[in-house]
């Protein structure tokens, strides 16, 4: 278990739940006005900014080397590429794409019970607690191959001597 110093406010408590707003919107796409799927992206993408302006004033505000500045770029860019990724583009495609294999099978199916509106609502939102950590630790990898390899920036790593939370 983290001790409280080292819990990160938005991926380590339930307001990280935030970044799945646009995941349960999906999931309702079938049943309510596209402006609420927005809507649950807005949410989404909030948290996603909230999280990533946390960070670089973070870095901002520990690091006084003469890197502050590049620092705080790397924090937030971090930030921003594995909140979109993580939060948004996957797991939103992802249950997108859940939901429309369940509403393809239902137009084959001839049983009028599983031909609900609301079945692939249901299935949808079941998805989403196993899709999440998959997704974050796949996001995660990929930064470590790609972005954070050719910065040489890690959120985990010390930094000019400054702790990342």
């Amino acid at each position: 278990m983290k001790n409280q110093e080292e819990v990160d406010l938005y991926r380590d408590t339930y307001v990280r739940y935030l970044g799945y707003a646009n995941e349960v919107g999906e999931a309702f796409r079938s049943l309510v006005p596209k402006s609420i799927v927005w809507f649950s992206y807005a949410v989404s993408s909030g948290y996603v900014l909230a999280d990533t302006v946390h960070k670089g004033t973070h870095v901002y505000k520990v690091d006084t080397s003469s890197q502050r500045n590049k620092n705080v770029l790397l924090s937030t860019s971090d930030t921003l590429i594995w909140q979109a990724f993580a939060s948004i583009i996957v797991p939103g495609f992802t249950i997108n794409r859940i939901c429309a294999a369940v509403q393809f099978a239902q137009r084959k199916s001839t049983n009028v019970v599983l031909r609900k509106p609301w079945i692939s609502t249901i299935v949808g939102l079941v998805s989403i607690p196993f899709i999440i950590h998959p997704i974050d630790h796949a996001v995660e990898r990929t930064m470590d191959i790609t972005y954070r390899k050719y910065t040489g920036y890690h959120p985990k790593a010390p930094l000019c001597g400054i702790k990342h939370e």
